[in-house]
């Protein structure tokens, strides 16, 4: 039976977070560029176009100069000045807004709600930045094993899997910070019997199961998602090689039909031209 997975995943990745969420993601700051991999909608951060604070205002001058220039000639084929003004103002402050856009880093924005997941942990978000590269590896074997595998199915299940892993991650944050916290508290001058001693060991022992229990719940999709991935590329190069091989037994079976040559151009070429030479050779010394 197939995991249902989730409607539709968007996945933003920028230089503080990993943000995973069921609602379409924002920008905070910068821009964006969305690909779309099946269910999963992958926000990519666009780079700063590297305008400085002059070179905007230099642009929008000259902008504002040339639109003065057309509102001019526009008033004086009689449309009216307020218009062509109102427009050249709205089109230089529009232009104006996205150039400071584009001149910032991207950033997304922290969605709202607690259906999405934020991985800002460096370990947290590098295994899951790990995992959607396998993925897009998986999704991009599909086309070639479209007669073999549903791909909605496969959409759905591999969507979950990515969901799933994010919710697990985000747990193992809060798992790490409370064994960091645990591991400070130890620092003390308390005797072993001491109630709050004992206390704090058991609640040590509890987290260490906690993140045992996670690390193995994400290893497992993290192989699965792999194992994926190698199953599915495996298969297209074996399919290919045993094209090869049909596309090579076809080629020779045509050569063997067609048999040896009758004749042997290389030798028969040398034996007339050794009779030549001969007969040439006994002209010769008849002279």
């Amino acid at each position: 039976m197939v995991t249902p997975g989730p409607k539709g995943l968007h996945i933003g990745i920028d230089t503080e977070k990993v943000v995973v969420s069921p609602s379409p993601l924002k920008m905070r700051t910068g821009r964006a560029r969305r690909v779309r991999w099946g269910s999963v909608t992958e926000v990519v951060p666009v780079a700063p176009s590297g305008r400085s604070r002059q070179d905007r205002i230099r642009f929008a001058s000259q902008l504002t100069l040339v639109l003065v220039m057309l509102s001019a000639v526009l008033s004086a084929l009689g449309i009216a000045w307020w218009l062509a003004a109102g427009g050249s103002v709205a089109l230089v402050a529009f232009v104006a807004v996205e150039q400071a856009r584009a001149a910032r880093t991207a950033i997304i924005a922290m969605p709202k709600g607690d259906s999405a997941h934020v991985l800002v942990a460096a370990e947290e978000r590098a295994a899951f930045e790990r995992a959607f590269v396998v993925a897009k590896r998986v999704r991009r074997t599909w086309p070639a094993l479209r007669h073999m595998i549903d791909s909605d199915d496969a959409d759905r299940s591999l969507s979950a899997a990515l969901e799933e892993l994010a919710a697990i991650m985000a747990r193992r944050q809060q798992i790490r910070c409370l064994r960091e916290e645990l591991a400070q508290a130890t620092r003390h001058d308390l005797p072993a019997d001491s109630p709050a001693v004992q206390a704090l060991a058991e609640q040590r022992l509890r987290v260490e199961a906690l993140w045992r229990s996670t690390a193995g719940a994400a290893n497992r999709i993290l192989a699965s998602i792999n194992a994926a991935a190698l199953a599915g590329e495996n298969l297209i190069r074996e399919q290919r090689i045993g094209d090869t091989a049909r596309e090579a037994e076809l080629a020779i079976s045509r050569l063997t039909a067609a048999g040896p040559p009758r004749t042997e151009a290389g030798p028969e070429l040398a034996e007339r031209t050794a009779a030549v030479i001969a007969a040439y050779r006994e002209l010769a010394s008849g002279r």
